[in-house]
């Protein structure tokens, strides 16, 4: 099989990624009216791609499009294309929007939905334990759990806690922690894994879904709950996870030195998703 520094797919066409050419008429173009999954890659193989097929789905459903083929069939499509890239550790993307028409807010009629895919190069697993944070009010819709294209608030407050010296911002409604602008926020106190209970306020992310089952293997309690900003200010550990980063280690909040207590823990929690890729 001839392989490729990198790929993008648009509905059945291959190419390198800066030749891939999608129509200006594509809804996820003009009205971010699609959603979205990343997975990495390790030895050419998918992790944990059925949880993303699933977040897919849901997605899917909440904002009614239709799928462009039968969940089974996307997934073995993605199979086979990270086959085609050289590098056997990637970053893989895709995204579903509600296909290709004239711009109007109403949902076209007979179109068919529209699948791109993208995979590339990446790095490997990074886990930091000088992970820099600052809070940021959480002004976005109330359908965070959606993995929708509507990215806008998180890039900005993405920039925002760049500029302030920081790797992520922690969102925070009504005095209470929500998530960061690429990631899930968990905290360790007094032995307790604790974490934002999944409704409409937060992203599912697979990673959230895998330190718990971690939890439950290592014999770790955990809370699902709403926390303050106060309560994760005094915890053990903060921990930001999210696909590409698994297992950050927040050591300041807002300028102040923060979590750092329970390194055994943490340690413990990430042996876990190393066994998990190998």
């Amino acid at each position: 099989m001839e392989q490729m520094k990198n790929l993008a797919y648009y509905n059945g066409t291959i190419t390198l990624i800066n030749d891939m050419m999608i129509p200006a008429n594509d809804r996820g173009f003009y009205f971010g009216d699609g959603i979205y999954e990343a997975a990495m890659v390790f030895d050419h193989k998918i992790f944990a791609l059925e949880d993303h097929l699933d977040r897919m789905c849901s997605s899917a459903a909440m904002v009614r499009i239709e799928l462009p083929a039968p969940r089974e069939e996307i997934g073995a499509l993605l199979s086979e294309l990270v086959l085609k890239v050289e590098s056997s550790c990637q970053f893989l993307y895709w995204q579903i929007t509600r296909g290709v028409s004239p711009r109007n807010h109403l949902f076209p009629e007979g179109v068919a939905s529209s699948l791109y895919v993208y995979s590339k190069p990446w790095k490997g697993v990074e886990m930091s334990d000088e992970y820099r944070l600052k809070s940021i009010k959480d002004t976005r819709f109330f359908h965070c759990n959606i993995k929708t294209l509507n990215l806008l608030p998180n890039v900005m407050a993405a920039e925002e806690a760049k500029e302030a010296g920081c790797h992520e911002a922690v969102f925070v409604r009504d005095g209470y922690v929500t998530e960061g602008s690429h990631s899930n926020v968990s905290m360790i106190k007094d032995g307790i894994f604790v974490t934002h209970p999944l409704d409409n306020l937060i992203l599912p992310g697979t990673e959230r879904k895998h330190m718990i089952a971690y939890c439950k293997e290592l014999g770790i309690p955990v809370e699902e709950r709403a926390f303050t900003l106060e309560e994760l200010m005094e915890a053990d550990e903060i921990i930001m996870s999210s696909t590409s980063h698994p297992s950050m280690r927040a050591m300041e909040l807002d300028g102040r030195a923060v979590g750092m207590k329970a390194p055994d823990l943490v340690r413990k929690l990430r042996d876990k998703y190393m066994e998990a890729i190998r």
